[in-house]
């Protein structure tokens, strides 16, 4: 189950650009509430607590409860607009939702159990392949993580989302393939010393047949000089 996050609001007046801009200008966020059937809702909030919530993992996989006007909404943000120029929220969409509403949610994946990995023991690299999974649920279950368990997992090891249990109520929106949540990659340093042996045994190779290749020619050259002195014996 969805932990729900409150989240003070004021309701404000006007629409469109000119009243946006003036709610920032006296320091807060502009926002609205929308859907279920039920009539949007202008809204306000501080920038601080937006802030906060946003420094927090899963932004929008969050039950959020807006007490406004002596009523309170059930909302999961929805979109979120940043200024291009100082990357501050300028605007948050809050969407309600009812009890058979369905959504696509971005899930968080998390890792445990590092240290029960031969392979990170041994220096090797976590490489996550995906840091989020898209499920579909009902925002009451939305899970907060999907576990990843990586006790025994060596260097070359991947991890797939069909070796994870899924949470209840949710199924993925990918279901057609057996995706790669993360690899065990194999450290730095071990690639490139494996490297540099290769190189050394190709230059060992090469040194070998260029001795032999010496040698050829001097005993070619060699044979050739007494030849030469054989022949002048003969006609001596």
């Amino acid at each position: 189950m969805a932990q729900m996050t409150a989240l003070a609001a004021e309701v404000r007046e006007g629409t469109g650009t000119g009243a946006a801009r003036q709610i920032r200008r006296a320091g807060r966020i502009p926002c609205i509430i929308y859907g279920n059937k039920e009539d949007s809702v202008l809204i306000s909030i501080n920038p601080l607590d937006l802030q906060k919530q946003l420094r927090g993992p899963g932004f929008f996989a969050r039950v959020f409860e807006i007490e406004v006007g002596g009523k309170k909404h059930r909302v999961l943000a929805r979109d979120l607009q940043v200024d291009p120029v100082t990357d501050r929220p300028i605007h948050v969409d809050f969407m309600r939702f009812s009890a058979t509403t369905r959504l696509n949610i971005d899930v968080q994946v998390v890792f445990d159990n590092h240290e029960e990995s031969p392979g990170l023991k041994r220096g090797g690299v976590l490489n996550v392949v995906r840091h989020t999974v898209e499920m579909r649920c009902n925002p009451d279950n939305i899970p907060e993580s999907i576990m990843v368990d990586l006790t025994g997992m060596d260097i070359g090891d991947s991890i797939h989302i069909g070796a994870i249990e899924l949470p209840e109520d949710a199924e993925l929106t990918i279901a057609d393939r057996d995706f790669t949540i993360a690899t065990i990659a194999a450290p730095t340093l071990l690639v490139e010393t494996e490297d540099e042996e290769d190189e050394e045994g190709e230059e060992g190779e090469e040194g070998v047949e260029d001795e032999e290749g010496v040698e050829g020619e001097e005993g070619e050259a060699a044979e050739g000089e007494e030849g030469e002195d054989k022949a002048e014996a003969d006609k001596e």
